[in-house]
C-alpha cells in the first residue's frame, strides 16, 4: 500500500508521541496534529488496513515494524530539513512547516546525497 503525505504525517506523529509519552491513543494524535478525532480514526483505520499500525484492546496505537521504519525515515528527514533551515536563519516555526512539506517530496536518493554532503561539512 502506497502512503500519502497525510499517512506519513500520522505515522510520524505516533512515533514522536510514543517517544515522548510511551503509550499513544487517537486523542493524543488529534491534539498533537490539531485535527479532529474522526480524522484520526479514519487515518488509523487506513493505516491498520495497510499494516502500518495496530490497536490493542485498550485502544493504544502501536507501529508495526513497517510503520516504524516509514515513521523513522520521515522523522529523520523532518529533523534534517528543520535543522538546516534554522541554521540558514529561517524562523523555527516556518522551518518546521517547510520541513514538513519537504520531507514528503524529496526522493530517498536526493535526501541521502544531501545528508552525506552535510555530514562531510560537519
Amino acid at each position: 500500500m502506497a502512503l500519502h503525505a497525510s499517512g506519513e504525517d500520522y505515522l510520524e506523529a505516533i512515533l514522536v508521541l510514543h517517544k515522548k509519552m510511551g503509550m499513544v491513543r487517537s486523542v493524543d494524535v488529534a491534539r498533537h496534529m490539531e485535527v479532529t478525532k474522526p480524522s484520526v480514526c479514519h487515518a488509523v483505520a487506513t493505516l491498520r488496513e495497510g499494516g502500518f499500525l495496530t490497536m490493542d484492546s485498550d485502544y493504544f496505537l502501536h507501529l508495526t515494524d513497517v510503520g516504524r521504519e516509514v515513521a523513522e525515515q520521515i522523522y529523520e528527514k523532518h529533523r534534517f530539513f528543520t535543522d538546516r533551515l534554522i541554521e540558514a536563519g529561517v524562523d523555527p516555526e516556518a522551518a518546521e512547516r517547510d520541513a514538513c512539506r519537504m520531507e514528503h517530496v524529496i526522493s530517498d536518493e536526493s535526501f541521502q546525497r544531501l545528508k552525506a554532503v552535510s555530514e562531510q561539512k560537519s
